[in-house]
This record gives C-alpha cells, structure tokens and sequence, in this order.
C-alpha cells in the first residue's frame, strides 16, 4: 500500500509501547486510527497525546482473547471509519521462564493473548477487508526471537513463530487479492512488555510455574539503548508502504539469523537429488513468496 494517506487502520495492543508507535506514525501518515487496548490508563494516555497533537484516534477497550468482543470491535471500527484496509494484531505479553517449570495456565494464557489474539483479528477483520475489494495490509507482531530462540522463553517463541508462519502463508494466499502481509519481528524496543505478568487473569493463576518469574521481570527496566517506539513504528509503516514480507529492526540479530539458516542448511543429507521426487512434491519445496519479497530501502 503506497498511499495509505485517507485509509483506516484497526491496532491492537495500539495504546502503548510498538502499538502506539505504529499508531503515530500511521497518524502522521494520514490515516484514520482505531487503537484497542486492555488497559484503559494506556487507552487514555494515548489518547491525550494525539489530541496535544492536533490528531484524533478513537480508543476501543479490547481483550483480544475475546472473540465476541473482538466481533464487535470490528463493527464498531468499520462504523467509526468505514471501510478498514490495514489490520495490525500488535497486542502481545511477555510471558518468560525455563519450559521445565512451565504449568498449564501459563501455556494457556501465553498462547491465547500471542497466538490465539493475532487469529481473532484475522478471522472478524481480513473478511472485511476482503469485502470491500480495495486491497490493504495485514501486519502481525511475532518477534526477533521468533526468527532467533533463545533460552528461557519457550512459551513466548513457539507463539510468536506460529505467528510467523502464519504470516507467510497468508502472504501467498492474499496476493491475488491485493491484500499484503508482513510479519513485523522487531528485537528490543520501549515497551510496557515486562509489566504484563499484571494482566493475567485470575483464572490463568492458578496452576503457574512463573509467578517469580513475572515478578522479577515486572520489576525489570527498560534498556536506554532499546530502540524507541517511534522509531519501531516507523519501520512498520515503511514495512506497510512497501509490501515488505519481514519487517525487521535491529542489523545486529543479522549474523545469528545467519547462523541459524547455515546450520538448517548444513543438516540437509548430502545426496544426490531424486529429480523424480523432487517433481512428484515439487509444490512443498519451494515458495514463491521469498523470490517475491521485496528488497527495497534494506
């Protein structure tokens, strides 16, 4: 989408951290912007800070977990905006802690706001979008850690790399609708993250491994040297405007992503190929949506 200028966005997780950074730059941009959020204090303070901008932004209270609620988020902003071409599933938490101590309410919980959240978005908003067949954009928030895993956070990488998966086949199934998807990995940005052990609902308490884990985190302070929310906002409207596929933040995860696809590349069988089979399942070994990709401005 080059011109997004007079488009309408839904964002959630939008009053705070990446949200509201993608919020503002797609504000600027001149769209018109529907941020929802669970947290009404972020929802209010976001929106003091369009309207001492000279901006509007209309808020939505949302648990993305909530798939009525989610229903009527998407009436409410086709209503309040009219036809909707840019859907961000932005809203995450920041669940962390050694898989071996993990329990059943945080595997729960964990999936359902990071994995289950971005399919709730997709499945009441992309229909709409379709719909008015004006073509728009869908960006889904997984992480650098989705492309790079690391230790401690299982819970957290194994949604966020189903997300991305899951962007990489919506890409190649919307292209013939005009309709493009990027899957936004961003690394460390200022962010609200590390307060979300707060957020969990009662019921998800329970039967938890982390509790001293969210403790500590929620206690955690954010890095100067993490990138500042705007600046991870601009890249997702830079991302948007050239249909990027992978919309990355930080050149310094670049060489351990390299190492990572070396060492994929490295565990192939060193065999000839049987050119027979290789014709017979031609269709599962190779995507045209990489050759695809754009380059631009990297």
């Amino acid at each position: 989408m080059e011109n997004l200028r007079g488009k309408a966005a839904f964002i959630t997780g939008g009053a705070s951290g990446i949200g509201f950074g993608i919020a503002k730059a797609f504000a600027n941009a001149g769209m018109t912007i529907v941020i929802a959020d669970i947290r009404q204090d972020h929802l209010d303070h976001a929106v003091a800070a369009f309207t001492s901008r000279g901006q509007a932004v209309h808020p939505l209270h949302l648990d993305v977990t909530d798939r009525a609620a989610m229903a009527a988020a998407a009436a409410t902003t086709e209503r309040l905006c009219g036809k909707v071409h840019v859907l961000v599933n932005n809203a995450g938490i920041g669940i962390g802690g050694p898989l071996k101590l993990a329990k059943y309410d945080d595997w729960d919980w964990g999936l359902d706001v990071n994995l289950n959240g971005v399919i709730n978005g997709i499945q009441e908003f992309l229909p709409r979008i379709l719909a008015h067949g004006e073509g728009g954009h869908v960006v889904n928030t997984a992480s650098m850690a989705a492309v790079l895993p690391i230790s401690r956070a299982g819970i957290y990488i194994a949604a966020k790399a189903a997300v991305m998966a899951l962007s990489e086949v919506l890409r190649g199934e919307l292209a013939d609708d005009n309709i493009g998807v990027s899957a936004f990995c961003p690394g460390p940005v200022q962010t609200n993250i590390a307060q979300t052990g707060r957020l969990r609902p009662e019921r998800f308490r329970r039967n938890s491994g982390y509790v001293e884990f969210e403790q500590r985190l929620g206690e955690r302070p954010n890095n100067p040297l993490w990138m500042d929310h705007e600046e991870a906002g601009e890249r997702v409207r830079r991302g948007v405007e050239r249909n990027d596929l992978f919309i990355f933040t930080h050149p310094e995860f670049k060489d351990g992503v390299r190492q990572r696809c070396e060492a994929m590349l490295d565990a192939f069988p060193e065999e000839p190929i049987n050119r027979e089979r290789a014709a017979a399942i031609g269709f599962l070994t190779s995507n045209p949506i990489y050759a695809q990709a754009s380059r631009g401005g990297r």
